[in-house]
């Protein structure tokens, strides 16, 4: 073979030879990065219960207001983030303690600050433990964290009420959802590093497109200083009483039904006279609620699953969308009884 002839096959190898050690390098490089960001979320994560322990003494403070915050060396590359405290409320109006995770670029912030994304997370569970902003590696279940960071965004993750931090029940409860999305924004602000401006663009999936409408729809009256550009949700649970009739045939929807009524018994008990899950759901459902809510979706869900096969076609003694005040409860806590000013983007 002539040298022309061979010229063209040792450039493929050089080539080919070139690609695979780029691949070998990025392959160990990722590698390494994944070690670090372990090593470091698992050193985090030791400290996570005092951090989320309230102050002996906790005075009132305004909405967003932060207690405490931790800047996490497990952040993915190009980022920084945080695992904070701060003050929100209830949807009683009672100033409560809520924790979450914020994320940054970076790098310098431009001088017009950069616009705050709030991610409403979906279903997880509603225990502390179930908190997102929990674990070794909380910046994984942020969906779309790493494009949005590096378009420039911040990102500001709420774990809500009850969550991480002790507090009153916020599963699929508008008003306290809603308040601690919004809350969180602002606590964002409060980060310097974060260099978060008052734009906000709101993002939720599932639960979290729940609490994504809610803070839609309270943020002019409860944070007129966030100027709302956006809002995007992804399969968003919308009609509470229609999701929970066409679900609860199945241990998906056993549980999530679970989830709920434990919530609003827990935060509408006192309010709302007649009240009684007796009312809707039978013994044996009664007494699976309190082992159900005690476990995350993520994680135990093989335990769920136990206890919540026996209870289908045997959870529900009386329909709660017709049975008063639960019908109620599942109309107010139905979003959509408000216009938005600002364009909506919602995908099933």
């Amino acid at each position: 073979m002539t040298p022309a002839a061979r010229e063209p096959r040792l450039l493929l190898r050089v080539l080919l030879l070139t690609v695979v050690a780029g691949l070998l390098l990025a392959f160990v490089s990722d590698a390494a990065t994944l070690v670090r960001r372990l090593e470091a979320g698992a050193a985090e994560q030791r400290g996570e219960p005092a951090f989320y322990d309230h102050p002996a003494t906790v005075r009132s403070a305004a909405p967003g207001t932060l207690v405490r915050s931790e800047e996490l060396a497990s952040a993915p590359d190009g980022m920084r983030g945080w695992r904070v405290l701060y003050h929100s409320t209830d949807r009683a109006g009672a100033d409560i303690l809520v924790s979450g995770i914020i994320a940054a670029p970076d790098t310098a912030s431009p001088p017009a600050g950069r616009t705050v994304v709030a991610w409403g997370h979906p279903t997880t569970g509603t225990a502390p433990r179930c908190a997102p902003s929990s674990g070794i590696d909380p910046f994984d279940v942020i969906e779309g964290l790493r494009d949005l960071v590096h378009a420039g965004y911040v990102v500001a993750a709420s774990d809500y009420s009850g969550m991480g931090s002790a507090g009153p029940a916020s599963f699929l409860i508008g008003t306290t959802e809603g308040h601690n999305v919004l809350d969180s924004a602002r606590a964002a602000r409060q980060l310097v590093a974060a260099g978060a401006s008052d734009r906000l663009a709101l993002w939720g999936h599932s639960q979290g497109g729940h609490a994504a409408l809610f803070a839609a729809q309270l943020a002019a009256s409860y944070a007129p200083e966030l100027r709302l550009q956006a809002v995007a949700v992804a399969a968003p649970a919308t009609e509470l009483g229609g999701l929970l009739t066409a679900d609860i045939g199945d241990v998906s929807g056993v549980t999530i039904g679970a989830y709920a009524f434990d919530a609003y018994s827990a935060a509408y008990a006192a309010s709302r006279p007649g009240l009684r899950l007796e009312a809707i759901l039978t013994p044996a459902g009664v007494a699976a609620l309190p082992e159900m809510a005690a476990l995350c979706l993520l994680g135990q869900n093989s335990a769920l699953h136990v206890i919540a096969r026996p209870l289908i076609g045997g959870f529900l003694a009386h329909d709660p969308t017709t049975t008063e005040p639960w019908a109620s409860l599942l109309a107010e806590n139905t979003p959509g009884a408000a216009a938005m000013p600002v364009p909506l983007f919602v995908a099933q």
